[in-house]
This record gives C-alpha cells, structure tokens and sequence, in this order.
C-alpha cells in the first residue's frame, strides 16, 4: 500500500469525534493526515463540539476537546494531496464560506480524488456546487442543502455509509467503522489482518 497524503479542513466547533477518530485512525495504518483551518496556522487550536442524540428533535452538544492544527491553511495546495476529509458540526456552516475551501473541494471533485464528508460536512460540498448529480448521506437536517444543489439526499441509517463513486458520506460519528472502510476503499487501502 502507498501512504496517502490526505487533507482534513476544519474549522471551530467542528465535532469532536468526526475530527479525531478519522485524523488518528488513518495516521494508524500510515496515511499521512493534515488538519488545517481557514485563518489559522500550524500549532493553533480549533475547538471541538461532542454531538450526542439523545432523544431531542436534534442532536445535543457539549464541549470538546482542543484539536491542535498541523497545516497552515494558507500554505495549503489542493494538488499536493490524494484526499480530501471533511467533518460535521457546526463549522461546515462557516467554512464554506471561505472561497478557499469552496475551490479546495472543487479541485478534488474535478479531478475524482476521494472525498469523505459525514454529518454537516455535505454543507461545504454543496456550497462548492459539487454534488450536481451525485447521491450522498448526511445528518438529516443537511438534506435540503444536499437537493438544493442538485444531488439526491440518501436517508440511511446513522451507522451506515453511502458511496457514489469516489465520494464516500455518512449520518453522524457512529458510522465511523462504515464510514471509514468505505473510504479506506476507495483510497485503494488494503489492510491485512
């Protein structure tokens, strides 16, 4: 298997657990992962949020912990790496409104390197005009965006994933094992016990 340099962008708030366990676990088997954020360098912090369903109409949230950035958003270049990461919570809804971030992902959607987005992670794809004919899961409250810009919004189980082509998506954090081994394929990862 060759390491994979994949691109992780993220921004405060950004829940918890869709931030570490992905940035963790594909360091483990030795891709090599860089988590950066618009306005901020290598060595400053976002903020995490741990979202939990605990039976409300929505999911509940609580602090997290402090996510150390290891790429200066700045010096960030797009064709430099094979894979692009997005997590949910609540900084998709500012991040994509960075003009970066929206040509980021344009130039990974363009030229069909993998994306993984969970959560509230399709509201970047879909500020970025990406999903034009593409299916894709989220957390529910994200489906309108998901329609709006013209990709067809797939209700699945918040453990589960959903691929179309090299785009892999999920609900939520407890997809993570789905969610993970679908984009471990189609990064072309084999891992052999």
């Amino acid at each position: 298997m060759a390491a994979k340099k994949i691109l992780m962008i993220v921004g405060d708030f950004v829940e918890d657990y869709e931030t570490m366990v992905p940035f963790q676990a594909l360091q483990m088997i030795g891709h090599s992962v860089d988590a950066a954020c618009p306005g901020k360098k290598a060595g400053e912090a976002v903020r995490t949020a741990v979202h939990d369903f605990e039976g409300d109409q929505t999911y509940t949230e609580k602090p997290g912990h402090n996510f150390a950035l290891n790429a200066s958003f700045d010096e960030i270049r797009a064709e430099n790496y094979d894979a692009l990461i997005i997590p949910g919570g609540r900084a998709p809804e500012y991040i994509r409104l960075d003009d970066k971030v929206l040509n980021i992902v344009r130039h990974f959607a363009d030229a069909g390197k993998p994306m993984a987005a969970i959560c509230h992670g399709a509201q970047v794809l879909a500020a970025a005009g990406v999903l034009k004919g593409k299916s894709c899961s989220a957390y529910p409250a994200v489906g309108p965006d998901v329609s709006t810009a013209g990709g067809e919004f797939v209700d699945i189980p918040v453990d589960q994933a959903h691929v179309d082509g090299n785009l892999v998506t999920a609900p939520a954090w407890p997809a993570h094992p789905a969610w993970l081994a679908q984009f471990l394929k189609v990064l072309g990862t084999k891992i052999e016990l």
